[in-house]
């Protein structure tokens, strides 16, 4: 009995391309530098910040007391911004 629900555990992993490196490999996350990507964008290239904006990832943000930011992460209504003075998390889509 225990040979048989090995099998089946087994069974269940075999083909998910793991092992064999078939599957497409995760992009990995991009390592934002405030210096480097943000401040040297072009002032249109913001958006005013307010919590009733939806953001997405990588979004240049601009915030009356922060100044500029990227968006680094999304949540249903939280986002992570990365400042000049380091990462922030604020509100967003708020109705």
């Amino acid at each position: 009995m225990s040979m048989k629900r090995a099998k089946e555990v087994r069974r269940g992993r075999e083909g998910d391309g793991e092992d064999d490196g078939s599957l497409t490999p995760k992009k990995p996350e991009k390592k934002w530098d405030w210096e480097k990507d943000v401040s040297s964008q072009p002032d249109s290239a913001f958006t005013a910040y307010t919590p009733k904006t939806k953001f997405a990832k990588e979004a240049f943000v601009l915030h009356s007391k922060f100044g500029k930011g990227v968006v680094v992460a999304v949540e249903q209504q939280k986002v992570d911004i990365l400042f000049q003075e380091g990462p922030k998390k604020l509100a967003h889509a708020l109705v």
